[in-house]
């Protein structure tokens, strides 16, 4: 089924691979893209942007894994981004050959301030450039997505004629970007009103939207555009990417459900029709969101709408007292609809391997035996210092435990700290070299965490700058499981890592380890590219 036959829906093209790479620090190795695609294949998104084939090896080898993969029949269609030379579009379409359904996506700029400043070219020549490789692209693919770059400050007549040339040599779907956010509902509105009724071939094509959130309107502006026609809508996990982030797919998707008798006439649908207007499997939204926020290291603020921790919490007295006696008093959505699991206390430190492998599927987890048996033991550990653990601990562990590693990394093998306020605070360490070769070394810091730091990074002997470091408390209670995260700076890259504990020093340990290793395993890369 073609998409273009699809159009009574609104198709979910994820970017959270390319844009949403783009936010600092969230920078993926191949295999937690991979990782995070088939997450996405099972959320139920209609197409994937594996990333930039052409910017560096490691996202052609990213796209290329997930496209023979994810990408298989059935499965979603999987996409690259190329900008409108031949060379990325040759990449795209190589990266993209074991795809059961590739798409490229090309795109080149076309606002006046771009023209000047940025590509130094006429408006003829941009004319002809995008009708050029739209057509180079569909000679590799059927699937050829087209985006003017800073479509919403384009001079509105360039933008119909580049769109209609654009269409004429092959598109199938053209989306509207606005790249830097500028834009107010309203003003997208207009502008899909515009396009809709000055490009003679658009009906011939899906419509997309990609709205950034530099002033907190992405997720408003994409609806916006809906109303007007917009049939696919480019967003990401959490609304990470560049700058202020993407319109977040989890706001679009609860927005079309939760107000779905609203939209439904927009698509020539009775008021209340019970249809979903997206193919997205609500419940994996949670599982998802926590997936990309832990491999990314970026946590989710407690405030985000319909995944922060404070989404579905309620302080106020009026307020609880109200969804005490009936939930839509004060709740929209339930916390089930999108996955999240309620804080129960289910098991203790005498549960079993079996009733551990039950819980986990409750959950969502389908854990290899190898995998299994290092989160029961993990589990078994916490389990000794906690008295209850809720199914929020046993998903911190899981993720930690079950975490993509760098094979050739340091390892922690131990780690033990001395502070207090009449004690200078002491940190001994000992790692595991890539070498196999073990060593030791202890140090002193401002405080324990500090320590800790300075001991590591002498062992490891590889410059980098601590520039973030966070805690956040898995679960309420002084014995609550503690998520580290830190975001560590090398020249102009930077590089996260997430663990989790009951002692928060220790987890802040492995949280740099981590970084450290993605730091390290960034060198390596370099050195062999460099050496060749």
């Amino acid at each position: 089924m073609s998409m273009r036959s699809q159009a009574d829906r609104i198709i979910i093209f994820d970017t959270t691979l390319r844009d949403g790479e783009q936010s600092p620090g969230a920078t993926l190795n191949v295999e937690e893209k991979l990782a995070i695609a088939h997450q996405l294949s099972l959320l139920g998104v209609d197409v994937i942007e594996a990333g930039f084939a052409a910017a560096s090896p490691g996202d052609f080898q990213a796209v290329k894994t997930i496209a023979e993969q994810v990408g298989i029949v059935g499965g979603p269609v999987i996409c690259s981004l190329a900008r409108a030379v031949r060379q990325d579009i040759q990449a795209a379409a190589e990266a993209l050959k074991g795809a059961a359904r590739p798409r490229i996506h090309t795109m080149i700029s076309t606002s006046d301030i771009h023209l000047q400043y940025q590509l130094k070219k006429s408006r003829s020549e941009v004319l002809a450039i995008a009708a050029e490789m739209v057509a180079y692209a569909k000679s590799f693919v059927d699937d050829v997505e087209f985006s003017p770059m800073d479509a919403s400050r384009t001079e509105p007549e360039f933008l119909y004629q580049v769109l209609s040339q654009a269409i004429a040599s092959g598109a199938t779907t053209i989306n509207i970007p606005d790249t830097v956010g500028y834009c107010t509902p309203k003003e997208i509105g207009n502008l899909i009103q515009g396009i809709r009724q000055n490009v003679p071939n658009i009906d011939q094509v899906i419509l997309s939207i990609h709205t950034q959130n530099d002033l907190g309107l992405a997720t408003a502006n994409a609806l916006a555009a809906i109303e007007q026609g917009v049939r696919q809508v480019e967003c990401t996990i959490n609304g990470i990417g560049e700058r202020a982030g993407n319109a977040a797919l989890e706001e679009i998707v609860m927005a079309l459900q939760v107000r779905k008798h609203y939209f439904h006439p927009y698509f020539d649908r009775s008021v209340d029709a019970d249809a979903p207007l997206t193919n997205i499997k609500t419940q994996e939204i949670y599982k998802t969101s926590t997936l990309v926020s832990r491999l990314t290291g970026m946590l989710i603020q407690p405030n985000k709408a319909i995944v922060g921790a404070n989404a579905f919490a309620h302080e106020s007295g009026i307020h609880q007292d109200g969804v005490i006696k009936h939930r839509q008093t004060y709740e929209i959505m339930e916390a089930a609809s999108i996955g999240l699991p309620e804080n129960r206390i289910v098991l203790g430190k005498h549960s079993g391997r079996n009733a551990f492998r039950t819980k986990l599927k409750e959950l969502g987890f389908e854990l290899s035996e190898e995998d299994l048996n290092k989160a029961f033991n993990r589990f078994k550990e916490v389990a000794d210092k906690k008295k209850e653990m809720s199914d929020w601990d046993i998903e911190a562990i899981v993720r930690d435990e079950t975490q993509i590693q760098v094979e050739s990394g340091f390892q922690i093998e131990h780690v033990q700290v001395i502070c207090g306020d009449c004690t200078c605070p002491t940190a001994t360490i000992t790692i595991v070299t890539p070498e196999g070769k073990i060593i030791t070394n202890a140090s002193v810091g401002t405080g324990p965490v500090d320590a800790v730091y300075q001991a590591i990074n002498q062992l490891v002997q590889i410059p980098n700058q601590l520039i973030e470091f966070s805690v956040q408390s898995v679960t309420g209670g002084i014995d609550a499981l503690g998520t580290v995260t830190v975001r560590l700076a090398y020249q102009d890259r930077i590089f996260s890592g997430q663990a989790s504990d009951t002692d928060i020093v220790v987890a802040a340990a492995y949280a740099h380890i981590n970084a450290i290793n993605r730091l390290y395993c960034h060198l390596q890369t370099h050195k062999s590219l460099t050496s060749v």
